[in-house]
């Protein structure tokens, strides 16, 4: 499976004061399984891809509001004392294209009155022998690219704005098309309003108009995605969208033989389990006609038999080739195959107040390596061991690199 051109791949992700983070630095492989307990923070984690995905496109106003305001987003210490900034730095670069790599960070502050204003805004790129930035300080912008000269607004990004500009475009587009899947089979059992089918939701409810696509422009990548499909549900052999009036539902076909005839029966959406839903939902997710530059998948082992996961397993690692993929669990089943290696973990835990994200501890790192315990062994003894570190203090903003000085 090629890599697409020019493909955004994230390598680290810093995080001060986000949702439930303090302060945290991400280092991302790929696949990237975030192990945790319910709780720990593993959603609040990849929250962050879409956070930024949501950045690129709609107004910051806006992406606060669809999490509950700004104040729903900021951590909070449980004092009584004013939180401070939050802030997002990526560390990306580009695979199967120029070697281009760069960063890109903001910073946002919280007024008592429930509005906000972007405090800091950096973004760099290099590419070979050339080396573009821009440097935003309130609502002054500082730039080497030649005519750039955006107005901005306290309350708006600047990267969403000059993202035309041929310098920045792919840092936008790679950003914005980073996605987070948590399917909820109950939007797939309804009937769904039909769209163009480009993009699937993060919670499945437009899945049957990505089906309806995907029988249209590319029939065997529809064969495939039902052949897998098959080995998760049995005898499971077709998906097909069905139209009712305005809407949209979806149609499954099962199939078997019985005393040497072949027999077949035929179910919508609202009679197939929520095993069989989430799985279409989650295959969907890397069958879609645009597909995601990182796919973020929540707990992929909901309602889902393990002896099926295997088949997902097998997805993830295939279409980890061409495309970069973070998968939150507290399954045991789900990370018990071999391939699985410790750069491949991350354990989120939570104490006190505050998520961390951690790699594996020396014990678990000796085990995986000398084939003694897997992880997922590891997980069902509770000897599954994150790596002990520095808890970030509040009062030592300077452990996370967020904003590098940028040459003239």
């Amino acid at each position: 499976m090629s890599v697409p051109e020019n493909r955004l791949n994230v390598r680290r992700l810093v995080l001060r004061r986000f949702r439930s983070i303090r302060g945290d630095t991400v280092e991302l492989s790929n696949p990237l399984f975030l192990v945790g307990k319910n709780g720990s923070g593993k959603s609040n984690v990849v929250d962050a891809f879409a956070f930024l995905s949501e950045c690129m496109s709609v107004p910051l106003h806006t992406v606060f509001e669809n999490r509950g305001g700004i104040n729903a987003v900021r951590y909070r210490s449980g004092t009584k004392s004013r939180p401070g900034n939050f802030a997002i730095r990526v560390e990306f670069d580009f695979l199967n294209g120029a070697s281009v790599s760069g960063w890109y960070a903001f910073e946002i502050r919280a007024s008592p009155d429930y509005t906000f204003s972007v405090v800091r805004e950096k973004c760099s790129v290099n590419a070979g022998p050339l080396h573009h930035w821009f440097d935003r300080t309130g609502e002054r912008f500082q730039t080497n690219v030649t005519g750039l000269h955006p107005a901005l607004e306290a309350e708006a990004l600047a990267l969403p704005i000059i993202g035309g500009a041929q310098e920045f475009a792919q840092v936008l587009k790679g950003l914005g098309a980073m996605r987070v899947f948590s399917i909820q089979p109950a939007k797939i059992q309804e009937l769904q309003e039909p769209d163009a089918g480009t993009n699937l939701k993060s919670d499945g409810s437009n899945l049957a108009s990505v089906l309806q696509l995907l029988s249209r422009e590319d029939k065997k990548k529809l064969e495939r995605l039902c052949h897998l499909l098959g080995t998760i549900v049995p005898d499971t052999t077709k998906v097909r969208t069905l139209k009712h009036g305005k809407r949209l539902s979806l149609e499954f076909t099962q199939e078997w033989k019985s005393n040497g005839q072949g027999k077949s029966v035929r179910f919508e959406a609202f009679s197939m389990s929520d095993g069989t839903l989430r799985a279409l939902g989650i295959l969907s997710s890397f069958f879609q006609k645009a597909i995601p530059t990182l796919i973020a998948i929540e707990e992929p082992e909901a309602t889902i038999h393990p002896e099926a996961l295997g088949s997902i397993l097998d997805v993830i690692r295939s279409f980890a080739r061409s495309t970069q993929i973070v998968v939150t669990t507290h399954s045991p089943e789900l990370l018990d195959a071999k391939w699985i290696l410790p750069e491949n973990l991350r354990i989120v835990t939570w104490m006190d107040g505050v998520s961390r994200v951690c790699p594996l501890g020396e014990a678990s790192v000796k085990a995986l390596k000398e084939h003694l315990m897997g992880a997922g062994e590891q997980l069902r003894s509770n000897a599954l061991r994150a790596e002990e570190i520095e808890v970030f203090s509040e009062s030592d903003d300077h452990q996370l690199q967020l904003f590098e000085e940028l040459p003239a």
